[in-house]
This record gives C-alpha cells, structure tokens and sequence, in this order.
C-alpha cells in the first residue's frame, strides 16, 4: 500500500504524464514506402493516452514472474493494441508492427539489448517498465545506469487493419 505522499506524487506524476502525451504533435506517417496494401497508422494522442493510462494503472499490474517485454505486451494489448508477442531482442532489432523512430513520444517502446520499457514523459526521460525484483516502476532513460546498457532505441506502434498472429485486444473506452 502506498503511502499518502508517495500517493499522492504518483498520482501527480500520471496527471502529468497524461497531459504530456495530449500535448505531443500528431504522429506523422511513416516515411518508408510501404509495399504492402495494409493501411498503416501510428497512435494517435488518445492511443497514447490509453496507452499510458493502462502502465500507470499500478492496481492493475500483477508482478508474476514475468520479464519486461511481457509487461510491455500486456499493456498494448490491454490498451486495445495487441501485436504478437516479441522479446526484448527482437524488439530492439524491429519486430513487426512497430516504426523505429528517433524522437520519443510518450506511449512509444524504449528498448535496449536486453531489456524494454514504454516512455512516459519524453521531456524528462522517462520511462515504464520492471526494474527491480519488486515490480514495475518509472525510471530515467538517461540515467548512469540506463547509459550503461547501451544506446536505447525507439518504436512507435502501427495500427494496421489486420494483425496477423495476434490475440484480439478487449475494447476499451478512454
């Protein structure tokens, strides 16, 4: 159980992170032509919204064991974004259904060799993902540690018409 201040800065932290995401600019189109007739199409601020809302929803996160690519999977598709499921690996050298991007926006897979999390607030850095033994929490992505595994990359997710391979998501109002 969190403590009242510890409540409450969590609390504050998701406000702000909720509103950055509504504050960041449409996600343009992916620059790449595409030779597949499949419509693509990043998140949209609500996406991210959604996206966020499901990672800061601590009640609802259970740590069973599980690594960080699973938690990262269980939140898209918990938010109404499924994909099949890729380990940190693969995520790191481009799964399906995610555009490698250069500039974060919150909602958006950070991922080194090794270990995967979802920005939160690309202003200050931060990101989502288990970082202990104790569970999930936010950390900064430009911290000694973090620049120690290596040069971060990353992915914004592609709505597409079809996800082949993947569970259906449950609908969720945002």
């Amino acid at each position: 159980m969190l403590s009242a201040p510890k409540a409450a800065m969590v609390a504050a932290f998701c406000a702000t992170a909720l509103m950055m995401a509504q504050a960041q600019p449409e996600n343009p189109q992916p620059t790449r032509p595409s030779h597949k007739t499949t419509r693509k199409r990043t998140l949209t601020a609500d996406d991210r919204k959604a996206v966020l809302a499901t990672a800061m929803d601590w009640k609802q996160i259970h740590h069973s064991g599980r690594d960080c690519s699973h938690l990262v999977h269980d939140i898209y598709e918990d938010a109404g974004f499924p994909y099949r499921y890729a380990d940190s690996e693969d995520l790191y050298t481009g799964a399906q259904g995610f555009l490698r991007v250069s500039r974060p926006q919150a909602g958006d897979v950070i991922v080194w060799h090794g270990h995967a999390g979802i920005v939160v607030q690309p202003a200050r850095h931060t990101f989502f993902s288990f970082l202990t033994s104790r569970g999930p929490g936010i950390a900064n992505y430009r911290s000694q540690y973090w620049k120690g595994r290596g040069q971060p990359r990353f992915y914004r997710y592609l709505k597409t018409d079809n996800c082949d391979g993947c569970t259906l998501a449950r609908q969720t109002e945002y």
